[in-house]
C-alpha cells in the first residue's frame, strides 16, 4: 500500500505528500526521492523543494504536461528508493560558545539547571539532520536537539542578529545565515558562511545532510573567520550511514 499521494500545487507545480509526521524515516524517503529524480534527468523538471513531510516539484508545462509529470513521478515513487543503506554528508561546523559570541548561553544553562559547559557538551554531542531549508536562504531546520536544553524563544525578538549566530528556539537549534531579526536564544557563533551569494553554490548544505557542531576557542574562531572571509575555508565533510 502506497504511503504517499500527489496533489496539484498551481499550474506548474505538484506536491508529493509523504505523511504528516516529522521523523527521520520520512525525511530519508524524501531525500532518496530527490536523488532518484535527479538521476533520471527528467526534462522539464525545474526545481525540487523538500519540506518536513513533502516534496514540491516545479516543472515547465511547455515541456511536459501535468499528467505526464505526474505519471513519471508516480512510477519513480513505486521504486523502493530506501532499499539498502544510504550515506549522507556531515558538515562539521566550528562554534565559539558563550561570551560575546553567545550572550544567552547563561540563560540557557540556568533554564536547564546545568552548567554552561554541560550545555555546550550536550549541544555538540550529536549529529543534527537537516529536514528542510527555509525562512532565510540557507536557514536549516534541524532535528534532534536534546530535550534537556530545549529553551523558549525570547519574549521580544532582537531587531538584528548577526550572521553565523547559533541559537536555540524551543525544541530547535540552528544557524542564522545572514543578519536578520530573530527571537532565538543565542549560545554561540560560527565563522562559517552557510550562505554566501558570491559563492558558486551559495547555500552550503542541503536537506538530508547533517550538521555536527564543534566547539572552538576564540583564537581558533578568529583564525577560521579570516580564512572564511577570504573564501579560503573549507568545512570538514564526512559521511554518515543512514
Amino acid at each position: 500500500m502506497q504511503n504517499w499521494k500527489i496533489v496539484t500545487a498551481g499550474d506548474s507545480s505538484l506536491l508529493v505528500e509523504f505523511g504528516s509526521e516529522i521523523c527521520p524515516e520520512i525525511n530519508q524517503k524524501i531525500t532518496a526521492t530527490v536523488q532518484l529524480i535527479k538521476a533520471q534527468h527528467i526534462e522539464g523538471v525545474l526545481d525540487m523543494i523538500p519540506a518536513f513531510c513533502s516534496l514540491l516539484i516545479n516543472y515547465d508545462p511547455r515541456v511536459m504536461t501535468y499528467e505526464e509529470i505526474r505519471a513519471r513521478i508516480q512510477a519513480l515513487l513505486r521504486v523502493d528508493a530506501k532499499s539498502g543503506s544510504q550515506k549522507s554528508r556531515i558538515f562539521e561546523i566550528p562554534v565559539c560558545y558563550g561570551g560575546r559570541y553567545g550572550p544567552d548561553l547563561a540563560y540557557i544553562a540556568s533554564h536547564a539547571g546545568l552548567s554552561e559547559q554541560e550545555v555546550i557538551e550536550i549541544h555538540s554531542s550529536r549529529d543534527y539532520l537537516i529536514y528542510m531549508l527555509g525562512f532565510l536562504p540557507g536557514f536549516c531546520y534541524l532535528g534532534g536537539l536534546d530535550e534537556r536544553i530545549h529553551t523558549p524563544r525570547l519574549a521580544a525578538p532582537r531587531i538584528r542578529i548577526e550572521a553565523g549566530s547559533v541559537g536555540i528556539g524551543g525544541s530547535q537549534t540552528g544557524i542564522y545565515p545572514m543578519d536578520s531579526p530573530g527571537g532565538w536564544q543565542l549560545m554561540g557563533m560560527t565563522p562559517v558562511k552557510t550562505y554566501d551569494p558570491e559563492r558558486e553554490i551559495p547555500i552550503l548544505v542541503e536537506a538530508g545532510d547533517y550538521i555536527r557542531f564543534v566547539p572552538v576557542d576564540e583564537s581558533e574562531y578568529l583564525r577560521i573567520k579570516e580564512l572564511a572571509d577570504r573564501g579560503e575555508y573549507q568545512c570538514t565533510v564526512g559521511e554518515k550511514e543512514v
